[in-house]
């Protein structure tokens, strides 16, 4: 028996007619801004409409089992960006889980709003505890899947930082407790580390990640999945955690833009990285790796270059 996944992030879509307000003018999301009109992003995140139809043709065409979605759907935090992503990605009609980024928790307003939550409501749905929105769990297949808001809103325009809090920990630590058998998958938008193995620097990395990592380890975690960095890699055995961790990337950068694709069969995950081809406006195969997820055999190996 196997499961398939399609796993997207990043995706910082804006939309015309977002509600400014005269706060947004003196806080986070004017310097938010700044950088997208002025500074590249802009630029950089120019055709996300198009790769995102794209990718929404992709997921009905190759029928996954589920759709994972490491947040930073947006790119300023407006409802308006959130309901344009969730409409494109049909929320409603295909299976998925998602959780939120940074972007989408912009200021401390956005995290309070429950606009996330709301316009993903579908793909929100799993075992909690005490009816507390994070985090929860979805099985599919054999294979259980764990989603944790490591975002948090922020009114420093510097502080792009995450945290995931003692009290969600906890809840993390009883709801791994209850789980039947099966391969554990973590879901959050935060990556452990780097590709390069190292930390992530002061400004921009999940401050509580050590916590987090052992709460995981000992509640049978096989497997971190994570965006917030846009290029794609695979770390299988990343330097403070005792199981591989994959970083998406970004599906609508130009340059970048590439979703993970995973068939898990046991405790085998058989992953291809697929990347946006602009010229012939459909993703192609690119690097195909695998892994061993623990809890079938005590080490894991990245067979192929990503």
């Amino acid at each position: 028996m196997s499961v398939r996944l399609a796993h997207v992030s990043d995706l910082h879509l804006t939309a015309p007619g977002s509600d400014w307000r005269w706060r947004d003018w003196v806080g986070k999301r004017l310097f938010t801004w700044l950088n997208l009109r002025f500074f590249g992003r802009g630029r950089r995140f120019a055709h996300v409409e198009r790769v995102l139809t794209r990718f929404a043709a992709e997921l009905e065409e190759r029928q996954y089992d589920r759709v994972i979605f490491s947040g930073d759907a947006t790119a300023l935090g407006f409802d308006t960006e959130m309901r344009r992503v969730a409409e494109i990605l049909k929320v409603e009609q295909i299976p998925g889980l998602a959780v939120p980024g940074n972007h989408d928790y912009c200021t401390m307003g956005a995290a309070r709003s429950g606009n996330f939550e709301r316009r993903f409501a579908p793909w929100q749905q799993g075992t909690r505890i005490n009816g507390q929105v994070y985090p929860f769990a979805q099985q599919v297949g054999h294979v259980w899947l764990i989603a944790v808001n490591s975002a948090k809103g922020s009114r420093w325009c510097w502080d792009a930082t995450g945290r995931i809090g003692d009290d969600q920990r906890d809840r993390l630590r009883r709801l791994l407790h209850g789980l039947p058998p099966g391969p554990r998958i973590l879901v959050t938008h935060y990556p452990i580390c780097l590709a390069n193995g190292r930390r992530e620097g002061l400004a921009h990395g999940l401050k509580d990640v050590r916590d987090t990592v052992a709460a995981a380890a000992a509640g049978g975690v096989g497997l971190w999945l994570h965006g917030h960095r846009h290029r794609f890699y695979c770390l299988p055995q990343p330097p403070g955690a005792p199981f591989p961790v994959i970083c998406a990337g970004s599906t609508t950068q130009s340059g970048l833009w590439n979703y993970g694709e995973y068939e898990i069969e046991g405790h085998r995950l058989r992953g291809v990285r697929r990347v946006y081809d602009p010229q012939s406006d459909a993703f192609r195969d690119a690097d195909r790796f695998e892994l061993e997820l623990p809890g079938a055999k005590p080490r894991s190996e990245c067979v192929s270059g990503v």
